[in-house]
C-alpha cells in the first residue's frame, strides 16, 4: 500500500536537515503502528520519500510525503493519529492512497511557490525597478558549487507587494530554482528574509 501525506511544517523544525525528517517520520509511523515497508540489504531504510528536499531555514505550507506500507491500513483516524505523534511544527492536513505504480514522487514535482517576507525595510520602486530588470533578462548566469547555469528560465514568475516577495520556480530534478539565488540578484540578504514554500505544482500524467 502507497499512502501520500500532504504536511506543514512550521518553527524551529524549519531547521530540521532532510535525513532528520525521514527519522522524524519513521518513529511517527512506528508509533502510530503502521506496518512499515523496508528495503532490503545490511541497512535496511522505511520506504518513504518527499517531495522536494526543503532548504534549512525555510518553513512550509506544502511539504509532500509518500510512504510504503507493507499491508493495507484504513485511513480513516490516521490523521488525527499521526499528527498526536508529530512533533508541534509538523502538521498532516489529510491522507490519501496513491497507485502503486505511479512515478516516484520526487520526479513528478514541476514548479515550487514561495512567499519571501522582508525583515529589513526595501524601497518599493527600487526592489519593482529590479524584479522588472530581472524578468525582462534574456539570461541571469549564476554559478552553483563550481558550475555555471541560467537561472531566469528557472524563474516563473516574480512579484511584489510591500514587504512580500511572491515567486514560483521551476522545480524540476536537475533545473531547481532556488529562493536564495533569486533574492541575491535583486541584492536582497537571505537573512534579512523569512521564506515559506507555500505550493508545489506536479506533472500529472495523461492516460492514453
Amino acid at each position: 500500500m502507497r499512502i501520500r501525506i500532504p504536511f506543514s511544517k512550521q518553527g524551529p523544525l524549519g531547521y530540521t536537515g532532510h535525513l532528520d525528517l525521514h527519522k522524524l517520520w519513521e518513529r511517527a509511523a512506528r508509533r502510530a503502528e503502521l506496518p512499515l515497508a523496508y528495503s532490503q540489504g545490511f541497512h535496511p531504510q522505511p520506504k518513504m520519500s518527499l517531495a522536494a528536499a526543503l532548504p534549512l531555514g525555510f518553513s512550509s505550507a506544502c511539504e509532500v510525503l509518500d510512504m510504503r506500507l507493507e499491508r493495507d491500513v484504513g485511513l480513516a483516524g490516521l490523521r488525527e493519529q499521526l499528527n498526536e505523534t508529530l512533533p508541534p511544527g509538523i502538521r498532516v492536513t489529510h491522507i490519501e492512497q496513491v497507485d502503486e505504480r505511479a512515478p516516484a514522487l520526487q520526479t513528478q514535482v514541476v514548479e515550487a511557490g514561495y512567499k519571501v517576507e522582508l525583515t529589513e525595510p526595501v524601497d518599493p520602486s527600487e526592489l519593482k525597478r529590479r524584479i522588472e530588470s530581472a524578468m525582462a533578462s534574456e539570461s541571469i548566469l549564476r554559478e552553483r558549487r563550481g558550475k555555471k547555469y541560467d537561472l531566469r528560465p528557472l524563474i516563473h514568475s516574480l512579484e511584489a507587494a510591500d514587504d512580500t516577495i511572491v515567486m514560483a520556480l521551476a522545480a524540476r530534478e536537475g533545473a531547481t530554482g532556488r529562493p536564495e539565488e533569486v533574492l541575491d540578484v535583486l541584492g536582497i540578504a537571505f537573512e534579512e528574509t523569512k521564506i515559506e514554500r507555500t505550493r508545489l505544482v506536479f506533472n500529472v500524467p495523461h492516460e492514453s
